[in-house]
């Protein structure tokens, strides 16, 4: 299955489950961490959703979707065939032992933060008080060269 395939049955999915897609970035390239030789490149992509539920009831949702994906949790960082994240909810600032938001290390990720620039070029960091322009001027410009922008997810 295409990474395209595999995004677009997940949101299929997570929409059974009431979380409703209402953008989509384009989906971007970046090389496997931390040993780009020893696995195919990663495809990430960034999503704005609508939902009822709470961020720890979305976080159980993301992780039934991750299982049905076939993710089994074995070590961090371990090679998987979906991961899901989230970023930020509404502004909420969370320090809890299952969800930290917003995501606390999205700001130094640049397969992160230019899928995020595509739907969400207004966001701000709650928490330093910094817009997204801010972060993105602050990453490495041999980590971002690195990335290619793909097609549309959806």
């Amino acid at each position: 299955m295409s990474p395209q395939e595999t995004f677009l049955l997940a949101v299929v999915r997570l929409q059974q489950f009431g979380v409703n897609i209402t953008e989509a970035s384009h989906l971007w390239q970046s090389p496997a961490w931390p040993d780009p030789e020893a696995q195919p490149p990663y495809i990430n992509a960034v999503i704005s959703v609508e939902t009822k539920l709470e961020p720890t009831d979305l976080l159980a949702v993301l992780k039934q979707v991750e299982a049905a994906f076939g993710r089994v949790v074995t070590v961090r960082n371990a090679p998987r065939p979906l991961d899901l994240d989230i970023l930020d909810y509404d502004g909420q600032i969370l320090n809890d032992t299952d969800l930290i938001l917003p995501h606390p290390r999205m700001l130094n990720r640049p397969f992160v933060l230019m899928p995020l620039a595509e739907i969400a070029p207004d966001w701000y960091d709650p928490i330093k008080k910094r817009g997204l322009s801010d972060w993105a001027a602050r990453l490495k410009l041999k980590d971002v060269a690195q990335l290619r922008r793909l097609g549309n997810m959806l």
